[in-house]
């Protein structure tokens, strides 16, 4: 047993007997709401310290290294999930990103970020200082390219955001992301030796649109105009993993529309993730293909948490789930656009997940595993360590010589 470990242990064995004793004496539901936060809260507070050995495998891969920022691009060897094959810029040169402005998104100048991404060679791209970034269009990604904030403090905020379109290879790190905006009716370069003509975006924060080999990896994500992060027309072998989100509407969505068949191959990993304060629905939103939810932490929603339409495989394992104090909104769970003789079919299934407060998930199909291993993807973890394995969700802070 790691330090870490035996840690983790005592800290149990010192705060469970207390935490179970305020259920059962705690009758009143916003109570028992506020018992559950104040937990997790201390569980956050006691553990942040352990950057690694948490049982947090993509944290645990990288974060005990206090020479990551000279080993940057190891982080690429992390990736667990449909999107573990994402190497980003791992192969290429580090890009240092010196100038936070975009004023011409057709002949971005050498130093900015969207000159970096629109490079056809691997790139690893790096932030030289804290910036805000506001991007007059979206930012269009170019093959094999890494988006890594670490040691710095970078937002994309107030414009349009990131689009991954008909692209492979692509890993975000460590950025903040929010307050996105539409672009369009301009042009936009996508490349060297190539800029063409946007028509208007639905201002998402991360757009995925017939992209592969994705992992979006400890982003914060808050209040953009449509989605946080949207995977649509054929993307698969998609990651997302160790983000916090908060603050939106309509979270994720996966799968264009119920019409839209080539999507029934797609592949994505939910892992790991913080849904926060703010949340109302699509935590995702799935249509046809194979969906993996998993150890994530869901602290807030006002709707529902998961819903889908189309027939999804949805697999959730080990995720806690806490409900709403409003006694209409309990179920995890929403089948939409189809009747229940029809959703009845749907392969949704809930393992292991720990439901809080009056949280029920609502199953459906035949429920063998067999129907299920289009969306396994990796193990899962026990529901009672996702406090721990969430804990360092979103942006983390990393200085040069010590642990992130």
């Amino acid at each position: 047993m790691s330090i870490a470990q035996a840690f983790l242990l005592v800290v149990f064995l010192v705060q469970a007997p207390g935490f179970i004793q305020c259920f059962r004496n705690v009758e009143d539901p916003e109570l028992v709401v506020e018992e559950v936060h104040r937990s997790i809260n201390a569980s956050r507070r006691n553990l942040g310290f352990l950057s690694c050995g948490t049982g947090n495998p993509i944290d645990d891969c990288w974060r005990c290294d206090k020479n990551w920022e000279k080993n940057r691009q190891r982080l690429a060897d992390c990736a667990i999930g449909f999107g573990k094959h994402a190497i980003g810029g791992r192969d290429g040169k580090i890009y240092v990103v010196t100038d936070n402005k975009d004023d011409d998104p057709v002949n971005p100048r050498p130093g900015t970020l969207r000159y970096a991404v629109i490079q056809d060679e691997p790139l690893w791209i790096i932030f030289k200082r804290d910036m805000v970034i506001t991007l007059k269009e979206e930012l269009m990604m170019n093959s094999f390219k890494t988006i890594d904030g670490r040691g710095a403090d970078v937002h994309i905020a107030g414009g349009p955001c990131i689009t991954i379109q008909y692209v492979t290879n692509i890993i975000i790190h460590g950025v903040n992301i929010h307050d996105c905006k539409r672009g369009g009716n301009a042009n936009v370069r996508d490349s060297p030796d190539h800029f063409g003509w946007r028509t208007v975006s639905d201002g998402d924060g991360v757009s995925i649109f017939g992209g592969s080999h994705v992992w979006v990896d400890h982003c914060s994500l808050s209040n953009c105009r449509d989605g946080l992060i949207d995977a649509i027309r054929g993307s698969t072998a998609i990651t997302i993993s160790n983000n916090y989100l908060t603050h939106h509407n309509k979270v994720m969505l996966l799968g264009h529309s119920d019409t839209y068949t080539q999507d029934r191959n797609m592949q994505v990993t939910i892992a790991f993730n913080h849904f926060g304060e703010g949340l109302v629905q699509r935590m995702p939103r799935c249509r046809h293909g194979y969906f993996h939810v998993v150890n994530n932490d869901y602290t807030h929603w006002e709707m529902y948490a998961i819903g889908g339409s189309a027939s999804p495989t949805i697999n959730s394992q080990g995720n806690r789930f806490l409900a709403p104090n409003n006694e209409f909104n309990k179920e995890v769970t929403k089948h939409e656009d189809a009747p229940k003789t029809e959703w009845s079919r749907w392969n949704w299934r809930s393992e292991g997940d720990l439901l809080l407060n009056g949280a029920f998930f609502t199953t459906s199909g035949g429920g063998t595993s067999s129907k299920y291993a289009k969306a396994s993807s990796l193990g899962a973890r026990s529901s009672s360590l996702v406090g721990t394995i969430t804990g360092g969700a979103g942006v983390l802070s990393c200085r040069k010589g010590s642990h992130c």
